[in-house]
């Protein structure tokens, strides 16, 4: 029992067995990526890498470059669409050249490294805090890097960014929103947590300086004509993705528990005036409390009411779960949810459950989704209505 503790003392030390942790299991994920034999999507089809999401990203840039349409199928190179901003396909650059053995690698510990900076920074929680946050996410990155997506960098950017400001690094933290923006455009809801901070004027100006970067950078590569198709193309593929499907989302759990058969759009738009009435708050706004549970309602959000999400992206949700229960008083009700969240959201899509649980029970009643909008209920309701206590604020 003395070794135990005094293993978990060192873990809880430093964010530096964290750091450790996080390298090694994204380099092992990366060479198991590497390792795993090519997958074929449909019968007599292409064969494609078990990294396929990374071989899209990385053909992105070459199709730019060489002035072909980002957003058609080229199944003999990749399997499904490319379906981010001409500016993402030019950042792939840096990572296009290179052999798909440090390619890879390169992208997954940028994902995650990106994510660990964001979490180990937060201001304000106690060491032991962030800690336990970059481990309680940690089996949804993991869940993140298998699939080679961006979710990591996207969440860990958005961190940053709620980090920046609270530093009044006003620039970088609206260029980092910006960037999230033309990965996935959700990344515009985080711009909410704006508002909190001085300087409202110097933080528009520079938003519209990095939203025009990002729009024009590609011009390096393309000429004009070829970048307006390029966003017109963007934007038709973003219309037309807007599908029957439901995926992971409030939406999904609406209508498997209850048979809810209503307008999904009535849903999301009763979701964002949830989502943005805490706002109201105002004499709120100077309790770090606050800031950050309203950070954590947005990343949760982007996720339960995506009707497109899947189990990589609850590496968002997760992390928003995670500042919310580090950040907030200790109560039963809290640590019953983060738990439900562990095992249910976090666990389910693991081997620990069998395949006949996740196949029957699981998947067709968003399980996964489930605790993540209970937790949402929660935060929105202490920030309507509660003084948001804490506890854990103090060393």
């Amino acid at each position: 029992m003395k070794a135990i503790n005094r293993i978990l003392a060192g873990i809880f030390s430093s964010t530096r067995p964290a750091f450790i942790i996080y390298v090694v299991v994204t380099i092992a994920i990366s060479i198991q990526q590497l390792l795993l034999p090519g997958k074929v999507m449909e019968p007599g089809g292409n064969v494609y890498t078990e990294y396929n999401n990374y071989i899209i990203f990385k053909q992105s840039y070459f199709h730019l470059i060489q002035q072909m349409d980002l957003y058609s199928f080229y199944l003999n190179e990749q399997w499904d669409l490319f379906k981010y901003s001409p500016a993402c396909a030019l950042s792939w650059g840096l990572l296009g050249y290179l052999p798909d053995a440090i390619g890879l690698t390169l992208w997954n510990l940028i994902n995650a490294l990106v994510l660990f900076a964001g979490i180990s920074q937060l201001p304000h929680l106690p060491l032991k805090a962030r800690v336990a946050a970059l481990l309680l996410v940690l089996v949804e990155m993991v869940t993140s890097i298998q699939n080679s997506q961006s979710n990591a960098l996207m969440v860990g950017l958005l961190i940053l960014a709620f980090c920046l400001f609270e530093r009044d690094q006003v620039f970088l933290a609206c260029l980092c929103i910006t960037f999230t923006v033309f990965v996935k455009i959700f990344g515009l809801l985080a711009f909410a947590i704006a508002i909190f901070y001085p300087n409202k004027i110097k933080t528009i100006l520079y938003t519209i300086l990095c939203f025009a970067f990002f729009t024009f950078i590609p011009l390096v590569v393309v000429p004009w004509d070829q970048l307006v198709f390029l966003y017109q193309s963007w934007w038709n593929l973003l219309v037309s993705d807007h599908t029957i499907s439901y995926g992971l989302s409030v939406m999904g759990w609406l209508t498997s528990w209850f048979g809810f058969t209503g307008d999904k759009n009535i849903v999301v738009l009763l979701g964002l005036v949830l989502l943005l009435l805490p706002l109201i708050r105002w004499k709120h706004y100077a309790e770090f409390n606050f800031r950050i549970s309203v950070l954590a309602s947005i990343l949760i959000w982007t996720v339960i009411f995506n009707h497109k999400a899947e189990s990589p992206s609850f590496i968002i949700a997760m992390a928003g779960v995670a500042m919310w229960y580090f950040s907030s008083l200790r109560t039963n009700l809290n640590f019953a949810l983060i738990l439900l969240a562990f095992v249910f959201t976090s666990l389910s899509p693991t081997d620990i459950f069998p395949k006949f649980i996740q196949r029957e029970y699981f998947d067709p009643f968003a399980i996964k989704a489930a605790p993540c909008i209970f937790i949402w209920l929660k935060i929105t309701y202490d920030l309507l209505f509660s003084k948001l206590q804490t506890h854990s604020l103090r060393e």
